[in-house]
């Protein structure tokens, strides 16, 4: 009985079905979510074999129960066996990427690697519920009730690509209340209007004048939320101050499961408003930097406008002048845009 060919006892219309439903997640490609429910599928099935059970061929799927083993040639076999580029090493380099984006854990008994599935079937549930039509609002970000939930949700947006967990939720909201109390008019929230729950943010911070060399340094040297330095490399400029000539849009983040052309581009028409608010603060501003940390944000800002001006490892300083932003038709800009 070779579950390992396990289009056979998952089929490909039941395969297709959970891939849709994952799509979306940051990070998650299409090629990992196909890994993904291939290996779920066959955990689900090599426990009930191992546990004496009459295996069947599967129409749902469930969670198996703790950690079931699962060695670097059966998930090769499993994610490569109609392709040529397959290897063990390529599949344990997609465990691991799996590992990061929170999907499974991972852990050596002595003798094999083991694997737990994380993503609980609630979640898929979530992503249906969020088809029916759900109005969003704009609004000022509000620190007392804000950050938990959307460093949470940030957390997961820059841990997806490492294994290191220095997004840590409790840091960043600790950072986002900071940046709320020296300038909460540049933080912006999207919201459901039925709960008031936030599903994005946007962070659009002054900086002082003897902070602009950061833009033209190595871009990793500015992260600053997707780790645990506590030293911002970035000052903020004061209202009223006229050496202030740039902006930098330090998050610009929605929940994927609200990520549609409308919702989009409501929020990037309310982070112009705020710009042009802004200039009541900081009248000569002139210059807009953004950092790409994820394929989509890279997309996004190409299509408005932004340059790249340097890069190191896989993040780019990107910039535009902001009258060219502010005179931008935003919905033509991201018309042909693809969010998934």
């Amino acid at each position: 009985m070779n579950l390992l060919s396990i289009d056979k006892w998952f089929g490909i219309e039941h395969q297709r079905r959970y891939i849709s439903l994952l799509k979306g997640r940051v990070g998650l490609t299409r090629r990992r979510a196909q890994c993904f429910v291939k290996l779920w599928a066959y955990l689900l099935l090599k426990q009930q074999q191992e546990l004496g059970n009459t295996v069947q061929p599967l129409t749902e799927l469930s969670l198996p129960e703790g950690f079931v083993s699962c060695t670097h040639r059966e998930a090769n076999e499993l994610f490569y066996a109609e392709e040529d580029r397959g290897s063990e090493r390529a599949a344990g380099m997609m465990i691991d990427k799996l590992v990061a984006l929170g999907l499974i854990e991972k852990e050596f008994d002595g003798n094999n690697t083991c694997i737990r599935i994380c993503f609980t079937l609630p979640d898929i549930n979530e992503s249906t519920e969020v088809a029916k039509p759900v109005e969003l609002v704009t609004d000022s970000f509000n620190p007392r009730t804000d950050a938990i939930p959307l460093a949470t949700f940030l957390a997961r947006n820059y841990d997806w690509m490492n294994k290191k967990n220095t997004a840590a939720p409790q840091m960043i909201a600790r950072k986002l209340r900071i940046w709320a109390n020296l300038y909460v008019k540049g933080m912006r929230a999207l919201r459901r209007w039925d709960t008031q729950d936030a599903v994005g943010i946007s962070i659009l911070y002054p900086v002082a004048s003897e902070s602009e060399e950061n833009f033209f340094l190595p871009p990793s040297k500015s992260l600053h939320l997707s780790t645990a330095s506590q030293i911002d490399p970035f000052n903020i400029a004061k209202p009223g101050d006229e050496d202030c000539t740039s902006v930098f849009a330090r998050s610009f983040q929605i929940d994927p499961k609200y990520l549609q052309h409308e919702s989009l581009c409501q929020f990037l028409e309310d982070t112009k408003q705020t710009l042009i608010n802004m200039q009541e603060d900081f009248p000569n501003l002139c210059d807009l930097y953004t950092l790409t940390i994820n394929p989509f944000g890279e997309s996004l800002a190409l299509a408005l406008g932004f340059q790249k001006t340097s890069q190191d490892l896989q993040i780019y300083w990107l910039y535009m002048a902001l009258d060219k932003y502010l005179a931008l038709d935003i919905e033509q800009a991201v018309s042909n845009l693809k969010l998934n």
